[in-house]
Formats: C-alpha cells, sequence, structure tokens
C-alpha cells in the first residue's frame, strides 16, 4: 500500500493509532487510548487528526453503557482483492444466502483455480 501525503506528516503518536485502527479493524475510542497508554484526552487528539486528515472514520455508539465514538478503517483501506476471483465478486458477498452447489458459486471456485 503506498503512503499517502496525510499519512507521511503524521507524528508517531498518530501512526501508532492509525497501525492500531487499522490491524484491529475498528476499536472503540475508550480502548484506543488505553491501547496505545495515552491520556484520554491526547487519544481523543489523535483521533480527531486521523479524522481530520481522512484516515480513519469515527461514528456515535454506546460501549459498556457509556457513550463513546467507534473508531475504523476508511473504506479505502480495505482489501477487496480476497474476495475476488478474476474479475468476479465472491458470490457469498450479499444478502442472500449462497448454495455451495450454485453455479455461481462453481463458476467463482473455477476462477480462483484459474488465477494461480
Amino acid at each position: 500500500m503506498s503512503v499517502s501525503a496525510a499519512e507521511a506528516e503524521l507524528t508517531d503518536d498518530e501512526r501508532a493509532g492509525l497501525e492500531l485502527v487499522r490491524e484491529s479493524g475498528g476499536i472503540h475510542q475508550s480502548d484506543f487510548w488505553k491501547e496505545l497508554d495515552v491520556s484520554s484526552r491526547k487519544g481523543s487528539r489523535i483521533v480527531e487528526s486521523l479524522v481530520e486528515k481522512e484516515l480513519v472514520d469515527r461514528e456515535e455508539t454506546v460501549y459498556d453503557g457509556h457513550n463513546t465514538y467507534y473508531i475504523s478503517p476508511t473504506a479505502r483501506d480495505l482489501d477487496f482483492t480476497l474476495l475476488m476471483a478474476g474479475d468476479m465478486l465472491s458470490p457469498f458477498i450479499g444478502e442472500e444466502e449462497v448454495d455451495p452447489n450454485s453455479d455461481a458459486f462453481s463458476q467463482w471456485i473455477m476462477n480462483l483455480a484459474y488465477e494461480e
């Protein structure tokens, strides 16, 4: 993954925070600052900076009975290549249940085999 201009200018604390969010796949802000071993105030500043730079998303939530935020990687950080077989997206992505004996699934598996 190439480093964006915003990422290149991160402080060490911001870089550690971004890594934590990416590695965890998402974390509550109340756990974020504890994991980084910083004060809640400093943790909030780190998150605000990462949100401003559009490197993480933050949404209000309730966790352990308290209002907090859930911090998650931005969608552009997600790697969808593991769901692909050639140019076909896995048939298991979607609302409906997929029959593993279906033609769509068989075709997807065949495309996986041809990639190797």
